[in-house]
């Protein structure tokens, strides 16, 4: 298993503390000191079943004052959370093919 994780997210911290209160092996990924590529957000994105758009934080400031109200293809959305991973939903957990969003930290008891 693998966790995108946010320590200073208040949700991101609790994906985690479930993580190891079931005492799973996963690997932390600190996205924002290590962002996902545009095709690693596609694969993720796959494993999701979402759309970019819907990956987006849109209460983020740059996604305001950057994006918001501007006509983006998947692929601009794609590189904007690559280079603003601030942009990046949290927490997301990954086991083999499947993905949730630990928001709420519930939806994680759906991999297992």
């Amino acid at each position: 298993m693998k966790i995108y994780h946010n320590n200073r997210c208040r949700k991101s911290r609790e994906g985690l503390a479930v993580l190891e209160e079931l005492k799973q092996d996963f690997e932390i990924v600190n996205y924002l000191e290590t962002p996902p590529t545009a095709k690693e957000l596609k694969e993720i994105l796959n494993m999701l079943g979402m759309k970019p758009l819907e990956l987006v934080r849109k209460n983020e400031a740059i996604w305001k004052e950057q994006f918001k109200g501007k006509v983006l293809s998947d692929d601009a959305i794609l590189a904007a959370m690559s280079t603003y991973p601030k942009l990046i939903e949290r927490p997301i957990i990954i086991k083999g093919a499947k993905a949730v969003i630990g928001r709420p930290a519930e939806n994680i008891q759906k991999l297992l």
